[in-house]
């Protein structure tokens, strides 16, 4: 009897390990952890900066304001009478008595400027210069991850090609963790930026191995855009839950509290992967992936590349700039600070779900392309709120529109590595992530000094032209042609490459009717 009861979680581990739908739960809940990571600092780092070095030092300085006051009652030299009545000091000079109102205005001055002063912390920030430098701080220390993904990502990649995609998973939850627990810890500027750094690492190994894992599991092309679809929804929930959750606990709990909570689900994570993903065996590609360098030759995966780069590029602006500008513009509190991207990410979350199911239809191409314009048409809308609810319009356009370029963009990259590569997706994911990356490096860090320079509207109006401008060039995705050894193969009767690539047929056939699915696998 116990040698039956030993073998029951021995099968279920490895029906668990064999099924492709565990697979997706583990890629869904490390790119909702990365990014709850990524966005529960947004609300946080501004506000949390300006309480402990511009409110801190300017404590500092009321005692040395309030020092030299107190002598002044010692200060007159002749014989006074002091009045507890009405706090006046009399002074008596032979036969005139002279009432000092020096001292009484000296008395009753101070109350009236703070009267005036003390409405302002409650509602609108002071130091004008402090936050327009802090700007540019906050916009690098945002952009630090990125940065630092960016140049672990091609190591990753050729790394996945040599020992599988298990290990790496498991490596990117271990630093990820480390991550969030120093975020929970820090208290200065240099220990946040080094905590941030730190996340670039792990997201970049829980990024490219985890989509490189989904592209190579669910090698059918229209499977495939439904789970890249439902992973990306992972992404979404976790920008949707980051900055509100972060605001709120915040507020009303401290600092350390949110980044805590993220450190339990990263446990819970881990203990998930060591279930499922075996980490410590090493599963080499059989065949040999396509270099980077030829990857990055391919002008279509270059397209792609692009509008990833761009329509992130503008959300990856308004994180550290939309705070600030809303602490300036609008006096908004700091739960406002987080709540603001709420409908951002509402509709990211439903425009990932949706477009990965209806981008194969209508064509991935054409999905960007609106994508990429509604994204241009959103950011230049945004300056024109004047409060809260006025963002929520353009926001809700920005994450649907964001939604249907990633929906799309994602698993264009695999079919073009399948259409004019070698079918092995650890590069061409690194390059998607690099793409995504750059957006967020180059957005944090130049938005900020482009705000300070011509100020926070003409940042918009820059990045909206550039996403429009864009958006063309997601016409020449329409039809890629397949490379000439890769056409010869796709020419024999391969059931594989047949069914993955006949979706593409059926595109001029749209509207499509129930029976199409049917129709595009049986052609004849």
């Amino acid at each position: 009897m116990p040698p039956a009861t030993d073998r029951v979680p021995q099968s279920w581990l490895a029906a668990g390990r064999a099924s492709r739908k565990l697979v997706l739960v583990v890629v869904f809940v490390a790119l909702l952890l990365d990014n709850m990571l990524l966005t529960v600092v947004v609300p946080i780092i501004p506000t949390f900066l300006y309480a402990t070095e511009y409110e801190g030092t300017n404590s500092s300085l009321v005692p040395a304001q309030t020092e030299p006051a107190t002598p002044a009652p010692k200060a007159p030299p002749f014989s006074s009478m002091f009045s507890y009545f009405d706090n006046t000091t009399v002074t008596v000079l032979g036969s005139m008595r002279t009432v000092h109102l020096a001292n009484t205005t000296e008395t009753s001055a101070p109350p009236q400027p703070q009267a005036s002063i003390a409405p302002l912390p409650s509602n609108c920030p002071e130091g004008e210069e402090f936050l327009a430098k802090e700007n540019i701080r906050v916009g690098l220390l945002f952009a630090s991850k990125a940065l630092v993904q960016l140049v672990v990502n091609p190591s990753v990649g050729l790394l996945t090609n040599r020992i599988g995609y298990h290990i790496p998973m498991f490596t990117g939850f271990t630093i990820m963790f480390l991550s969030t627990v120093m975020f929970a810890f820090s208290g200065t500027y240099t220990l946040l930026f080094v905590a941030r750094a730190l996340q670039g690492i792990g997201s970049s190994f829980s990024s490219v191995a985890g989509l490189g894992m989904l592209a190579s599991v669910y090698t059918d092309d229209s499977e495939r855009g439904n789970a890249m679809g439902i992973a990306l929804g992972g992404l979404a929930l976790g920008v949707l839950i980051g900055a509100p959750f972060g605001s709120m606990m915040y507020e009303f709990v401290g600092k350390s509290s949110p980044f805590l909570v993220l450190a339990f689900l990263a446990l819970l994570d881990g203990a998930l992967q060591l279930c499922i993903l075996q980490p410590s065996k090493i599963s080499p590609e059989s065949t040999k992936g396509t270099p980077v360098s030829t990857l990055l030759q391919d002008p279509y995966i270059l397209i792609a590349a692009g509008a990833l780069c761009f329509s992130n590029m503008g959300v990856a602006m308004l994180e550290p700039t939309l705070p600030i500008w809303m602490m300036q513009t609008m006096c908004s509190p700091k739960w406002q600070l987080g709540m603001a991207f709420l409908p951002a990410s509402i509709s990211y979350l439903i425009g990932t779900n949706l477009f990965g199911i209806l981008a194969n239809k209508m064509g991935r191409w054409l999905c960007s392309l609106i994508g990429m314009a509604v994204v241009g048409i959103s950011l230049l809308c945004v300056p024109l709120a004047k409060n809260i609810y006025g963002l929520i319009g353009p926001n809700s356009g920005l994450g649907f529109a964001i939604g249907m370029v990633d929906s799309s963009m994602m698993p264009i990259m695999g079919y073009l590595v399948d259409l004019r590569h070698t079918s092995v997706y650890g590069n061409v994911y690194a390059i998607a992530d690099v793409a995504f990356c750059m957006g967020f490096a180059i957005g944090p860090s130049t938005g900020g000094a482009i705000v300070r320079a011509i100020g926070f509207p003409w940042l918009m109006v820059i990045i909206g032209v550039v996403n429009i401008a864009y958006a063309p060039l997601c016409w020449y995705l329409r039809n890629p042609p397949a490379k000439e050894e890769k056409a010869a193969i796709l020419s024999q009767d391969c059931p594989m490459q047949i069914k993955s690539y006949s979706t593409q047929k059926t595109l001029r056939d749209f509207p499509l009717t129930d029976d199409s699915d049917a129709e595009a696998e049986n052609p004849e």
